[in-house]
């Protein structure tokens, strides 16, 4: 459907300025009805004001339902007689079953519906976005399995509800993923108040799995307590009880104990992929949920779409592959020493000595970057784009993850020892990390606001497009159709060849914090934490405390890292 035809809109019979030149098909677009706007003047007004008000309500849907998982985990935290975590499970599973039945209807019903997807959205769910969403729900899925596996052989101690629970977590999983793997670019036109609430639904179902994540350390301090009662039992001692763990008779042991460590160590390693695949997850349904109802005019869609090329770069591959080459051997040494027994001192030391060096040179390229970015005369693009508001917002709210531990890592330094040589490390890599996050944030949001670097043989070729839509008069011979080509070909491949200093820095500068945030993305992921395994942050604020602050920060850190990437590729290709 061409612009004209979505911009002359037919007015509500309550207009007196009621229009004759209405367009015969103007019946395919389903404008927006409330009852609170049924007497509008117009169908354009009405239209803008039903869509606030579905919006709003579903957002105090979304907020009701969170409010009350949250007031059910916290009366778990801090009342578990009360409240126990079957509950907490129960609640989430019938949210989860409700939120499959809107994804099937949705599947099966909404999109299905004549004229229901008329527009999709060409900056909605990029190809790494989805891809992160079977990646982290693939993983999750296998932890799901692990606990299911482990629950199946103690189940002369656990409960049908810690079987249920992970069996249903499986589905939704599945479900959410294919759903959003196919229809994250949608702009539904039909159905705009269910769909929004079934969105806000799923969008509140998915923050609680996290906060429940965030927060339950029940079967991380399970498989300690076992642990430290081997211990105790070849000293001698009386074995360790935790308070979540008093119900627990001691003799639930596992009969077979290398199956039993399989599945706790998997389950330990694959632990942040399933906060992670909640956050990612809520992400992509909230720019479907801001996209329901939106009409694209060709205005919005791009002529030619910036492709990912390496043409033009050398330094910033040569010392990103540097960084990654001896992050991974650094990573490999701390692992085997954490699998084997406790890491030493040495280990602590040569992981933060790695970070201390890494971070200045990521913080000094995202300045210079920025910078440079000060110094060009791109315009800024201004249109309306949800999707990346929302990649501004959560490059903003993720980075805070990283910050916070940084920050109370900070205050447990200096109220410690901060003169001994692994807590002034810690300390160094901490206001680094802090400074880091703010630079590269400001490289990356500053770069985002740009307008895509357009060549001379782009901008003819843009030009000779717009000139064939406007008018279908002129027609070129063959020969001359050649000429063409070669003659755009030619001047594409030297404005490659010959690019400006000031993009060929842009383009280092991206490509080397690229390989850099894969790096830092990969090594906490995989199971490198520090923060919790160098005994100073948990001996200073506890153990429950600073577990929860972990695994609040942790998960948005590594997020942060894998939403960088994406940010930073776009400022490369955009250069």
């Amino acid at each position: 459907m061409s612009d004209n035809k979505v911009s002359r809109q037919k007015p509500c019979h309550h207009c007196k300025s009621r229009s004759a030149s209405a367009p015969p098909d103007t019946s395919t677009i389903h404008y927006e009805k409330f009852w609170l706007y049924r007497h509008c003047s117009s169908v354009q007004q009405r239209d803008r004001q039903a869509q606030k008000a579905g919006q709003l309500f579903s957002g105090l849907l979304a907020m009701n339902v969170v409010f009350l998982g949250s007031a059910f985990i916290s009366s778990m935290i801090f009342n578990h007689v009360a409240i126990t975590l079957a509950d907490v499970w129960i609640l989430l599973s019938i949210l989860k079953v409700l939120c499959l039945c809107w994804i099937i209807y949705y599947l099966l019903g909404t999109s299905r519906q004549p004229h229901a997807v008329l527009y999709r959205d060409s900056h909605a769910g990029p190809i790494w976005i989805r891809g992160s969403v079977l990646l982290f729900g693939s993983f999750s899925v296998l932890l799901n399995m692990f606990q299911i596996g482990y629950s199946v052989i103690l189940i002369q101690c656990k409960s049908m509800v810690e079987i249920v629970f992970p069996s249903i977590e499986i589905l939704f999983i599945c479900t959410q993923a294919f759903f959003l793997w196919h229809h994250s670019k949608d702009c539904i036109q039909v159905q705009h108040n269910f769909t929004r609430c079934g969105l806000m639904l799923t969008i509140a179902t998915n923050l609680l799995l996290w906060l429940l994540a965030v927060t339950n350390d029940t079967i991380h301090m399970e498989i300690e307590s076992q642990l430290r009662e081997v211990e105790q039992r070849f000293a001698g001692k009386a074995p360790f009880s935790h308070p979540y763990l008093r119900n627990e008779t001691i003799s639930c042991t596992c009969p077979n104990t290398t199956i039993c460590k399989v599945f706790q160590k998997g389950y330990i390693l694959l632990y942040p992929f399933n906060t992670e695949y909640c956050l990612v997850c809520c992400s992509v349904l909230y720019v479907i949920w801001k996209n329901v109802g939106r009409r694209i005019s060709h205005h919005h869609v791009p002529h030619i779409k910036p492709k990912f090329k390496l043409q033009g770069v050398v330094f910033g591959p040569l010392l990103g592959t540097t960084a990654v080459i001896i992050g991974i051997c650094v990573f490999m040494i701390y692992q085997i020493q954490a699998t084997g027994s406790a890491p030493n001192h040495q280990v602590f030391v040569m992981y933060y000595s790695y970070y201390i060096v890494l971070l200045p040179l990521m913080s000094v390229g995202a300045v210079i970057g920025t910078i440079i970015h000060a110094l060009e005369k791109r315009e800024l693009d201004t249109l309306k784009n949800p999707t990346r508001s929302l990649d501004v917002i959560l490059l903003m709210g993720a980075a805070l993850g990283q910050i916070g531990m940084s920050y109370f890592s900070i205050v447990a330094i200096v109220a410690t020892d901060p003169r001994d040589l692994l807590n002034s490390l810690i300390l160094s890599y901490s206001v680094l990390l802090i400074f880091q996050n703010i630079t590269q944030n400001v490289f990356i949001i500053d770069g985002l606001h740009r307008q895509p670097f357009i060549s001379p043989g782009k901008e003819e070729e843009m030009k000779e497009e717009q000139n064939h839509e406007a008018c279908n008069q002129r027609r070129v011979s063959m020969l001359e159709l050649g000429q063409e080509i070669r003659k755009v070909s030619l001047s594409y491949l030297h404005s490659y060849s010959h690019l400006s200093w000031k993009r060929r820095a842009l383009r280092e500068i991206s490509f080397f914090l690229v390989l850099c945030n894969i790096t830092l993305w990969v090594m906490p992921t995989f199971g490198a934490h520090p923060v919790f395994e160098n005994g100073l942050e948990k001996s200073f604020y506890g153990y429950s405390t600073w577990f929860a602050i972990v695994n609040f920060g942790l998960p948005l850190g590594v997020f942060y890292r894998m939403h960088s990437v994406g940010g930073l590729l776009e400022v490369y290709v955009t250069a």
